[in-house]
């Protein structure tokens, strides 16, 4: 059953037509993996479905419903947006990790965020860790760590494990296998060869705003 499609997708920056008549359909459970050239559009796509920019042309739909129909803060629950640069706040790891409570006004899961920093190999006592004396691999971590306290049903990863080591990489790629086995849809922005051919059970390369190859759809 298709989760996300578009139709038809195009966006356009200043002159340039950055994607272009772009139509794709998501299925529940796919774990697609996105590459091509730098500035082909992929990370320009990824935003759209994010709802982080709206496309110059063309419609996006979750479960069939438009995203103009839908209200933003619903597409946030639904939609999870992994950034490559991740950016933290407030002082310490426990502000980035308890403020996911505080803005749901929910009480805080403390074992839900220990579970969490267990799986990514970090010690509890990051929590009082100042976020300004952290490695970048770290902070990459607790972003991610951040986003899946509250991981909607579809996942979209741009070039997450980049600032990581390969031990790191891997605990990430089995902890993002184990999510889609779970039901979560993934759709992971990657140029490092070992993702493109061993993650994902669709492939997409994007080059120059268009789709030039699809497989396993």
């Amino acid at each position: 059953m298709s989760i996300l499609s578009l139709k038809n997708v195009s966006f356009q920056d200043a002159n340039t037509k950055v994607l272009k008549d772009i139509n794709l359909e998501i299925n529940e459970g796919d774990f697609i993996t996105i590459t091509g050239p730098s500035g082909g559009g992929k990370s320009t796509l990824l935003r759209i479905l994010g709802d982080l920019i709206s496309p110059t042309s063309g419609h996006v739909y979750l479960r069939d419903k438009d995203y103009s129909e839908i209200p933003p803060l619903k597409l946030r629950n639904e939609i999870n947006y992994f950034f490559q640069q991740p950016y933290l706040f407030g002082n310490t790891v426990y502000d980035n990790l308890s403020f996911t409570y505080e803005i749901r006004k929910k009480n805080i899961d403390n074992s839900k965020i220990y579970m969490l920093l267990e799986k990514f190999n970090i010690d509890k006592d990051y929590l009082s860790k100042d976020i300004n004396k952290l490695s970048g691999g770290e902070k990459q971590r607790i972003s991610l760590i951040r986003s899946l306290l509250h991981p909607g049903p579809v996942l979209l990863l741009d070039e997450i494990t980049s600032a990581l080591d390969k031990e790191n990489k891997l605990l990430v790629e089995h902890i993002m296998k184990d999510m889609n086995n779970k039901g979560h849809t993934i759709l992971w922005i990657t140029h490092d060869l070992s993702q493109i051919k061993d993650l994902g059970n669709k492939k997409i390369i994007i080059e120059d705003g268009t789709i030039i190859s699809k497989e396993g759809f």
